[in-house]
């Protein structure tokens, strides 16, 4: 069921409005995939140790079960798509966006994995993994084109240094790409 915020709609409406192509994260499905092997195989080397221990209950079954599914929650990634002025990333939890065009700040956050906080003037926040923004040019395109566009407004406040940190990276990774496909790396 469709909420009214859902991505599908905000992008349906966009192009009947002519507010332009959609950009989504074209690895998204593979990430899934590895999620579900991931978990698939904690679940069979579970299972399998405890066959071969000779201590499988029906109780230890589900604990495994339990185990290997909390492993894919975890690693399941936020399908991020970007469309003129909005950005959406769509989780187990739901959908959250945030207007691009009127950004307020844009924070990197550190950790065990490596987020980007996005928060605009309305109020909404955003958290997605910068590697999305990295690996999809034409996402961080529309991305940085709205960024830009907040930080001419004034709205943006906070997340120069972050946006100029992914950037370089995109740039960096950009350039290795090419040396490699021309031989010069």
């Amino acid at each position: 069921m469709g909420h009214r915020n859902d991505a599908r709609h905000h992008t349906a409406r966009g192009r009947a409005l002519g507010l332009g192509e959609v950009a989504h994260d074209h690895r998204w499905a593979g990430d899934v995939s590895s999620a579900v092997r991931c978990s698939a195989v904690l679940f069979a080397l579970l299972m399998l140790i405890d066959w071969a221990a000779g201590t499988f209950t029906a109780e230890r079954g589900m604990l495994w079960t339990t185990l290997a599914v909390w492993l894919f929650v975890v690693l399941y990634p936020a399908r991020v798509s970007v469309g003129e002025g909005w950005l959406a990333a769509r989780g187990l939890r739901g959908t959250r966006r945030v207007r691009t065009d009127l950004l307020v700040s844009v924070r990197c956050l550190d950790g065990v994995s490596q987020r980007l906080r996005l928060r605009d003037a309305l109020g909404s926040r955003v958290e997605i993994d910068p590697q999305v923004l990295v690996r999809n040019p034409e996402l961080w395109h529309r991305f940085a084109e709205d960024a830009h566009r907040s930080a001419a407004r004034g709205t943006l406040t906070c997340g120069a240094t972050a946006l100029l940190r992914i950037s370089e990276r995109i740039d960096r990774e950009t350039a290795q790409t090419v040396f490699k496909v021309s031989g010069l790396d």
